[in-house]
Protein backbone atom coordinates (compact mmCIF):
# COMPACT_ATOMS: atom_id res chain seq x y z
CA UNK A 1 0.00 0.00 0.00
CA UNK A 2 1.34 3.41 -0.98
CA UNK A 3 1.64 5.77 1.97
CA UNK A 4 0.00 9.18 1.64
CA UNK A 5 1.90 12.19 2.97
CA UNK A 6 0.08 15.49 3.25
CA UNK A 7 1.86 18.74 2.40
CA UNK A 8 0.16 21.88 3.68
CA UNK A 9 0.02 25.08 1.65
CA UNK A 10 -0.41 28.33 3.57
CA UNK A 11 -0.59 31.78 1.96
CA UNK A 12 3.10 32.58 1.55
CA UNK A 13 4.37 28.99 1.42
CA UNK A 14 7.35 28.73 -0.94
CA UNK A 15 8.59 25.18 -0.60
CA UNK A 16 5.38 23.16 -0.64
CA UNK A 17 6.04 22.02 -4.21
CA UNK A 18 9.58 20.95 -3.31
CA UNK A 19 8.32 19.07 -0.26
CA UNK A 20 5.71 17.27 -2.36
CA UNK A 21 8.39 16.30 -4.88
CA UNK A 22 10.59 14.95 -2.08
CA UNK A 23 7.67 12.86 -0.85
CA UNK A 24 7.17 11.39 -4.32
CA UNK A 25 10.88 10.68 -4.78
CA UNK A 26 10.85 8.80 -1.49
CA UNK A 27 8.07 6.58 -2.85
CA UNK A 28 4.91 8.00 -1.27
CA UNK A 29 1.89 9.81 -2.64
CA UNK A 30 1.94 13.55 -1.97
CA UNK A 31 -1.47 14.91 -0.94
CA UNK A 32 -1.84 18.67 -1.14
CA UNK A 33 -3.61 20.15 1.89
CA UNK A 34 -5.03 23.69 1.98
CA UNK A 35 -4.62 25.89 5.07
CA UNK A 36 -8.33 26.70 5.19
CA UNK A 37 -9.43 23.07 5.05
CA UNK A 38 -9.58 21.17 8.35
CA UNK A 39 -9.82 17.79 6.57
CA UNK A 40 -6.51 15.86 6.34
CA UNK A 41 -8.02 13.48 3.78
CA UNK A 42 -6.79 10.37 5.54
CA UNK A 43 -3.05 11.04 5.15
CA UNK A 44 -0.52 8.95 7.05
CA UNK A 45 1.79 11.89 7.89
CA UNK A 46 2.02 15.65 7.34
CA UNK A 47 4.75 18.05 6.22
CA UNK A 48 4.55 21.75 7.08
CA UNK A 49 6.79 23.40 4.47
CA UNK A 50 9.06 26.41 4.45
CA UNK A 51 8.12 29.90 3.35
CA UNK A 52 6.50 32.95 4.88
CA UNK A 53 3.04 31.84 6.00
CA UNK A 54 0.65 34.78 6.12
CA UNK A 55 3.59 37.04 5.26
CA UNK A 56 5.18 36.44 8.70
CA UNK A 57 2.67 38.94 10.09
CA UNK A 58 3.09 39.49 13.84
CA UNK A 59 5.93 36.92 13.82
CA UNK A 60 6.80 33.79 11.90
CA UNK A 61 4.12 31.12 12.25
CA UNK A 62 2.00 33.14 14.69
CA UNK A 63 -1.05 33.28 12.43
CA UNK A 64 -0.59 29.90 10.73
CA UNK A 65 -0.98 28.12 14.05
CA UNK A 66 -4.66 29.25 14.03
CA UNK A 67 -5.39 28.00 10.49
CA UNK A 68 -8.20 25.42 10.37
CA UNK A 69 -5.82 22.77 9.05
CA UNK A 70 -3.49 23.28 12.02
CA UNK A 71 -6.25 22.60 14.53
CA UNK A 72 -6.66 19.16 12.95
CA UNK A 73 -2.90 18.63 12.56
CA UNK A 74 -2.33 19.47 16.22
CA UNK A 75 -5.00 17.03 17.39
CA UNK A 76 -3.66 14.30 15.09
CA UNK A 77 -0.07 14.93 16.17
CA UNK A 78 -1.04 14.53 19.81
CA UNK A 79 -2.57 11.21 18.75
CA UNK A 80 0.66 10.05 17.13
CA UNK A 81 0.48 11.28 13.52
CA UNK A 82 4.01 11.91 12.20
CA UNK A 83 4.49 15.63 11.46
CA UNK A 84 7.59 17.29 10.01
CA UNK A 85 7.93 21.08 10.15
CA UNK A 86 10.62 22.54 7.89
CA UNK A 87 11.88 26.10 8.48
CA UNK A 88 8.61 28.08 8.66
CA UNK A 89 6.96 24.76 9.51
CA UNK A 90 9.30 24.47 12.52
CA UNK A 91 8.27 27.98 13.57
CA UNK A 92 4.60 26.99 13.27
CA UNK A 93 5.12 23.89 15.42
CA UNK A 94 6.67 26.02 18.15
CA UNK A 95 3.88 28.59 17.95
CA UNK A 96 1.33 25.75 18.20
CA UNK A 97 3.14 24.42 21.29
CA UNK A 98 3.73 21.07 19.63
CA UNK A 99 7.43 21.74 20.17
CA UNK A 100 9.14 23.83 22.87
CA UNK A 101 11.20 26.96 22.37
CA UNK A 102 11.02 29.57 19.64
CA UNK A 103 12.79 30.64 16.45
CA UNK A 104 14.01 34.23 16.55
CA UNK A 105 15.94 36.62 14.31
CA UNK A 106 19.38 35.35 13.31
CA UNK A 107 21.96 36.72 15.73
CA UNK A 108 23.90 38.44 12.94
CA UNK A 109 20.63 39.98 11.64
CA UNK A 110 21.25 38.73 8.10
CA UNK A 111 19.39 36.20 5.98
CA UNK A 112 21.57 33.12 5.65
CA UNK A 113 21.44 30.89 2.56
CA UNK A 114 24.09 28.18 2.22
CA UNK A 115 24.75 24.46 2.27
CA UNK A 116 25.04 23.39 5.89
CA UNK A 117 26.56 20.39 7.66
CA UNK A 118 24.47 18.79 10.41
CA UNK A 119 25.14 15.97 12.83
CA UNK A 120 22.25 13.64 13.54
CA UNK A 121 21.64 13.36 17.26
CA UNK A 122 18.53 11.18 17.48
CA UNK A 123 17.54 8.27 15.27
CA UNK A 124 14.52 7.31 17.37
CA UNK A 125 12.06 9.72 15.76
CA UNK A 126 9.56 8.92 13.04
CA UNK A 127 11.60 11.03 10.62
CA UNK A 128 15.20 9.96 11.35
CA UNK A 129 15.18 6.18 11.79
CA UNK A 130 17.10 5.59 8.57
CA UNK A 131 20.08 7.65 9.72
CA UNK A 132 22.82 6.49 12.09
CA UNK A 133 23.74 8.21 15.34
CA UNK A 134 26.30 10.98 14.83
CA UNK A 135 25.95 10.73 11.04
CA UNK A 136 26.98 13.95 9.32
CA UNK A 137 24.75 15.17 6.52
CA UNK A 138 24.73 18.17 4.17
CA UNK A 139 21.52 20.04 3.37
CA UNK A 140 20.73 23.69 2.56
CA UNK A 141 19.75 26.29 5.13
CA UNK A 142 17.92 29.49 4.21
CA UNK A 143 16.41 31.64 6.92
CA UNK A 144 16.34 35.05 8.51
CA UNK A 145 14.69 33.95 11.74
CA UNK A 146 16.19 30.56 12.41
CA UNK A 147 17.85 31.10 15.78
CA UNK A 148 16.45 28.48 18.16
CA UNK A 149 16.08 29.75 21.71
CA UNK A 150 14.69 28.27 24.92
CA UNK A 151 15.24 28.61 28.64
CA UNK A 152 18.13 26.68 30.18
CA UNK A 153 15.83 24.08 31.76
CA UNK A 154 14.22 23.27 28.40
CA UNK A 155 17.60 23.06 26.68
CA UNK A 156 18.86 20.70 29.37
CA UNK A 157 15.74 18.53 29.07
CA UNK A 158 16.02 18.31 25.29
CA UNK A 159 19.62 17.13 25.63
CA UNK A 160 18.99 14.73 28.52
CA UNK A 161 15.96 13.14 26.83
CA UNK A 162 17.71 12.69 23.48
CA UNK A 163 15.32 15.09 21.76
CA UNK A 164 17.91 17.14 19.87
CA UNK A 165 17.48 15.63 16.42
CA UNK A 166 20.35 17.47 14.75
CA UNK A 167 22.97 20.09 15.52
CA UNK A 168 24.88 22.44 13.26
CA UNK A 169 28.51 21.50 12.70
CA UNK A 170 31.31 23.32 10.86
CA UNK A 171 29.66 26.62 11.75
CA UNK A 172 26.38 27.80 13.21
CA UNK A 173 24.51 29.81 10.54
CA UNK A 174 22.09 31.66 12.79
CA UNK A 175 23.33 31.56 16.40
CA UNK A 176 20.92 28.86 17.58
CA UNK A 177 21.51 27.97 21.21
CA UNK A 178 23.70 24.91 21.66
CA UNK A 179 23.90 24.65 17.84
CA UNK A 180 20.41 23.13 17.70
CA UNK A 181 19.10 22.65 14.16
CA UNK A 182 16.21 20.23 14.81
CA UNK A 183 14.25 18.90 17.77
CA UNK A 184 11.44 16.43 18.47
CA UNK A 185 8.58 16.10 20.91
CA UNK A 186 8.58 13.53 23.71
CA UNK A 187 6.78 10.93 21.60
CA UNK A 188 9.18 11.31 18.66
CA UNK A 189 6.46 11.72 16.02
CA UNK A 190 6.78 15.51 15.65
CA UNK A 191 10.05 16.95 14.33
CA UNK A 192 10.96 20.54 13.55
CA UNK A 193 14.05 21.27 11.46
CA UNK A 194 15.33 24.65 10.33
CA UNK A 195 17.46 23.52 7.31
CA UNK A 196 15.69 22.17 4.22
CA UNK A 197 15.91 18.40 3.58
CA UNK A 198 13.51 18.75 0.63
CA UNK A 199 16.24 20.67 -1.22
CA UNK A 200 18.70 17.78 -0.93
CA UNK A 201 16.91 14.97 -2.71
CA UNK A 202 18.33 15.10 -6.27
CA UNK A 203 21.90 15.19 -7.52
CA UNK A 204 21.02 17.78 -10.17
CA UNK A 205 19.80 20.46 -7.76
CA UNK A 206 21.00 19.60 -4.26
CA UNK A 207 24.35 19.50 -2.53
CA UNK A 208 23.63 15.86 -1.61
CA UNK A 209 20.85 13.27 -1.41
CA UNK A 210 20.91 13.38 2.38
CA UNK A 211 17.50 14.99 2.67
CA UNK A 212 15.78 11.89 1.34
CA UNK A 213 16.63 10.15 4.60
CA UNK A 214 13.93 12.11 6.45
CA UNK A 215 11.19 11.09 4.02
CA UNK A 216 12.42 7.50 3.72
CA UNK A 217 12.49 7.28 7.51
CA UNK A 218 8.83 8.17 7.95
CA UNK A 219 7.81 5.64 5.30
CA UNK A 220 9.78 2.96 7.15
CA UNK A 221 8.13 4.05 10.42
CA UNK A 222 4.66 3.91 8.88
CA UNK A 223 5.31 0.54 7.27
CA UNK A 224 6.05 -0.90 10.71
CA UNK A 225 3.08 0.71 12.45
CA UNK A 226 -0.27 -1.07 12.83
CA UNK A 227 -3.02 0.45 10.68
CA UNK A 228 -5.02 1.35 13.80
CA UNK A 229 -2.26 3.74 14.92
CA UNK A 230 -2.19 5.71 11.71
Amino acid sequence: MTMRIGVVTFPGSLDDGDAARAVRLAGAEAVRLWHGDADLHGVDAVVLPGGFSYGDALRCGAIARFAPVMETVADAARGGLPVLGICNGFQILCEAHLLPGALTRNQHLHFRNRDQHLRIGSTSTAWTGQFTADQEILIPVKNGEGCFVADARTLDELAAEGRVVARYVRGNPNGSQRDIAAITNEAGNVVGIMPHPEHAVEALTGPSLDGLGFFASVLHTLAGAPASSR
